[in-house]
């Protein structure tokens, strides 16, 4: 979760066969991704001597905030893409006694939650709450909000620790880490890619839809949090690689004594449309396109048909 300070792993390849489980031998110790309960954040761990936990365990993890719950998602296949410092050590496995108690702490955050919404109304202060949370084994309560500008809550901290009687944290977090954590459904019918699928926030430009052709229509390529799709980024690198290899849309090509314009590149198609003097438009497959490495032009196949389109 990015917020103050704040910063997220990687995200790196999950193995989850049936089998997964961290090795405990001394420099073979695997790699776990966990997932934590409350805010869907992901951390990479490993587990200590003593313990083994496979895929689907519930497990103690140290936090930046604090000891919190997480479930493992399997073993990463690429450990040494990881870098040291963003490995934890886990804490333990949760026991069945305290998953049973996971229902009652849910209840006991949502009272929370709803006591510090009121709180914040009668200070009037101009944030939005986004999730309460009780931190596992510790007297802590975490509130995450959101706000347009730094908030002065030090007045409703001190009233919160007169209520609860326990450490207090408020963390101002931003809209796009208030969607992993509330969760929710896309556009595309599924849960959010930051809630349900990412490990980390990684950012999105306008540039990734361009080069894919997509509608810049901020409505379209906008998630629900008013930020551009996270999935923009997922095949940005197959196009930015296709297209490097081919014309830019606004390129001139000769053929047959007449010149046209490149009016677009359909990597999915795999052909670009190309627009004559007259305005004619036609169509030519990927595979006819030539380029004259010491001319520094691309070409047409002579043997190639136009295809008007």
């Amino acid at each position: 979760m990015n917020d103050h300070g704040g910063t997220a792993t990687d995200g790196v390849e999950t193995h989850q066969g049936e089998g997964d489980q961290a090795l405990s031998a001394d420099g073979g110790r695997s790699v776990l991704r966990v997932k934590i309960l409350h805010s869907s954040a992901t951390e990479l761990c490993v587990c200590p001597e003593h313990l083994v936990a496979k895929r689907g365990d519930y497990v103690v993890v140290p936090t930046r905030y604090g000891k919190d719950i997480g479930r493992v998602l399997g073993c990463v296949n690429n450990p040494d893409e990881v870098e040291a410092d963003e490995i934890r050590e886990l804490d333990k496995l949760v026991s069945e006694t305290e998953l049973k108690q996971l229902p009652k702490q849910q209840e006991k955050d949502r009272k929370a939650f709803e006591i510090c919404r009121k709180k914040i109304k009668e200070h009037n202060l101009n944030m939005m709450l986004v999730s309460a949370h009780h931190m596992f084994g510790e007297p802590k309560i975490l509130f995450f909000f959101t706000a347009e500008s730094r908030v002065d809550f030090r007045e409703l901290v001190k009233n919160l620790v007169s209520v609860f009687k326990t450490r207090i944290e408020l963390r101002q977090i931003g809209v796009r880490d208030e969607s992993r954590v509330i969760g929710g459904l896309g556009v595309c019918g599924r849960g959010y890619c930051c809630h349900a699928l990412t490990d980390k926030l990684n950012p999105v430009s306008i540039k990734m839809a361009k080069k894919q052709n997509l509608s810049l229509n901020s409505l379209k390529i906008s998630g629900p949090c008013g930020r551009l799709l996270c999935c923009l980024a997922y095949e940005y690198g197959y196009y930015k690689e296709a297209k490097d290899r081919l014309p830019n849309e606004g390129s001139r090509i000769e053929h047959e004594g007449e010149r046209y314009k490149v009016v677009e590149v359909n990597i999915l198609g795999k052909y670009i449309r190309l627009c004559g003097c007259d305005g004619r438009l036609v169509e030519v497959p990927f595979c006819s396109l030539t380029y004259d490495r010491q001319g520094r032009q691309w070409g047409i196949d002579g043997n190639q048909k136009m295809i008007e389109s």
